[in-house]
Formats: C-alpha cells, sequence, structure tokens
C-alpha cells in the first residue's frame, strides 16, 4: 500500500517542479495537492493501525505523514492566496527529521537505498526552506528542477520497481542513487545561475510552493 502511495508522490513533487518553473497553473496544482496529501495521511494510518505492535514497521510507517501533511498545507495555500512563509519553516522541520529518518533506515530498518532517498528528501525540503522561509526566489528554477527530477528518482522509479518485485540488489541502488544525486544536483547549480540573477528591489518573485 506504502508503494503505490509513494508513486503519487512521484508524480505530485513532478507538478509541484513545473508549477515552481512556471509551467503549471497554480490552482490546478493545488487540487493535486490535495489529493495526494489526503492518500499520505490515510495510508500512513492504516498502516499503523494494523501494524500492531511491530514497532519497525510504525516507524516505517510514521514518516510519511511529514508529506502528507505538507501536500495539503500547500494545497491549502495555494487555493487560499495566503501567504507561503510557513510552509517554509515547516518545510525545515521536515529536513531535520528527515535526517533521523535516514538514519533510521540505514541503521535499524537495514534499508540502504531509503536511507539515501530520505538524504534526497532532507535536502528538497532544504531547499524549500531556502525558498519559502526566507525567500531566496532566485532559487525557484534551481529547487524546480531538483523537485521535478526527485519526484522520478525517489517516487515514480522506486515505486514501480517495487510493485514489480524488481527491487533487488539494494546496496547497488543506494550507491547508484548516491553518486547520481551529488552528479546531476552539482550539475544543475551552473545551469541554472542566470536564473539566479539579483531581482529589483521589492520584488516577490512570484514563485509558487513546493510539494
Amino acid at each position: 500500500m506504502s508503494n503505490v502511495g509513494l508513486l503519487f508522490v512521484g508524480a505530485v513533487l513532478f507538478m509541484n517542479g513545473l508549477l515552481l518553473l512556471g509551467r503549471v497553473d497554480p490552482k490546478s496544482a493545488a487540487v493535486f495537492n490535495l489529493f495526494v496529501g489526503a492518500l499520505q495521511i490515510l495510508t500512513p494510518t492504516y498502516l499503523i493501525f494494523t501494524a500492531g505492535d511491530d514497532q519497525m514497521k510504525i516507524l516505517a510507517a510514521s514518516g510519511i505523514y511529514l508529506f502528507g501533511f505538507t501536500y495539503l498545507y500547500v494545497g491549502i495555500v495555494l487555493l487560499a492566496d495566503i501567504d507561503n512563509i510557513c510552509v517554509g519553516y515547516y518545510s525545515l522541520f521536515v529536513a531535520i527529521v528527515a535526517l533521523g529518518y535516514s538514519f533510521a533506515n540505514f541503521h535499524l530498518l537495514k534499508d540502504y537505498p531509503f536511507g539515501v532517498i530520505w538524504l534526497y528528501w532532507a535536502f528538497l525540503w532544504f531547499l524549500f526552506f531556502l525558498l519559502l522561509g526566507l525567500r531566496k526566489v532566485p532559487l525557484s528554477d534551481y529547487v524546480g528542477w531538483v523537485t521535478a527530477i526527485e519526484g522520478w528518482v525517489t517516487g515514480v522509479i522506486p515505486a514501480a520497481l517495487l510493485l514489480s518485485g524488481y527491487w533487488k540488489h539494494t546496496t547497488e541502488i543506494a550507491i547508484a542513487l548516491g553518486a547520481f544525486g551529488i552528479v546531476v544536483f552539482a550539475a544543475l547549480w551552473p545551469l541554472t545561475r542566470k536564473s539566479r540573477q539579483p531581482v529589483p528591489a521589492g520584488s516577490t518573485g512570484g514563485t509558487g510552493t513546493p510539494s
């Protein structure tokens, strides 16, 4: 069940990346965020209620709420057209907690690929904090590309492999994920340099919100 939710996490990250790049209407993106946010609240609730006393299953499911609340929050902010700075500071909370979930996946659950994937998410949500919480508007293109790419790398592709039974050789997958993230996100930085030129004083930049 969580793998199905992961598939739609990939979809909403991709859509929100396009939103930050100015390719998607904010209100349309808001509706999809609400759909996925609701799914990401119902899924961990079911998994926790059916886990019995299995603390590892509860731990694995609990992190999903971090993203479910993000998507619901973003959907409401976009529809109501209200200030998104609180989404930014909530994203800082998610980024910090995601580091803990990465540690848990590496050392408790022994799930090395998702240990790396949680690092991806920590990085992404920290970027949301910079963009929305600290108003670093010139980062919007870089954050948009990172968001869209993470939608596929941390959501759609892992979900497809898990659902089809091809999620094997996990140590190699973890190494490949780590190498891909370092190379691609480092390469994106100079490629988006032009969009990070200083904006005129008083400009709000008009960016959307994160995933």
